[in-house]
């Protein structure tokens, strides 16, 4: 269980803080989804969880353990948006061992497996698959390493309603082994498989529900896809 206490970022060129005391617990096997609009502090927030910028003030922690950036790095797997744009293998395979050379083929097999790709021949090159299948395999990157906690930074940003419905879906599968820890814009179509929901403005971190979160869009909620 992840524990966030008073976390705020405020960096030095910046005249007010991106993040402002923010207090968070994210839960094994649930779907926590933070909503909030471009600026608001969303990707400010995974980058310092996956231990890429550094907190101003705040403790985080896992169980009673206190984290610095560098235990954060070895604990979270971050999905960037778009991560299809930073995909630097030639192919399935390659993209899945790139700083794991090591890698024995049951290991891939199994990433590839949890994402619904283990039909695709492992030569078939990243910018080869659908928008779908690429965001998957991002997924599966992601996953070879074992994190504790998966962070996804608009998950479903560019993809048509069906590849959107398609990854709720899979999220949903996903969130019964991992923490899951969803930033969004736009999350109508993960409503519905969120254990917590939440809104971030201006860098305040307020709790939100499903339902204040579908009337505030004005959306209809998709039910999740058997």
């Amino acid at each position: 269980m992840l524990y966030l206490k008073d976390l705020s970022y405020h960096p030095p060129a910046s005249h007010s803080a991106i993040l402002k005391n923010v207090n968070l617990t994210v839960k094994p096997e649930q779907l926590t989804l933070i909503v909030g609009p471009s600026g608001s502090g969303k990707s400010t927030l995974l980058e310092i969880l996956a231990g890429l910028a550094e907190r101003t003030k705040g403790d985080i922690r896992w169980r009673d353990q206190e984290l610095t950036s560098l235990h954060l790095q070895q604990l979270s797997g971050l999905v960037f948006q778009f991560p299809e744009r930073h995909f630097c293998g030639g192919t399935i395979l390659e993209e899945l061992r790139l700083g794991h050379p090591e890698l024995m083929s049951d290991r891939i097999q199994q990433a590839l497996a949890e994402v619904g790709l283990e039909q695709l021949p492992l030569s078939t090159p990243p910018q080869a698959l659908s928008g779908g299948q690429q965001r998957r395999l991002a997924l599966a990157v992601q996953l070879i390493r074992q994190p504790h906690l998966l962070l996804l930074d608009e998950p479903t940003a560019g993809l048509d309603w069906s590849m959107r419905r398609q990854l709720a879906t899979l999220l949903a599968k996903l969130k019964t082994h991992w923490s899951l820890l969803v930033v969004s814009h736009d999350a109508s179509e993960l409503l519905d498989i969120a254990d917590q929901c939440w809104t971030l403005n201006h860098g305040e971190l307020a709790h939100a529900t499903p339902e204040s979160l579908k009337a505030a869009t004005g959306k209809t909620l998709i039910s999740p896809v058997n």
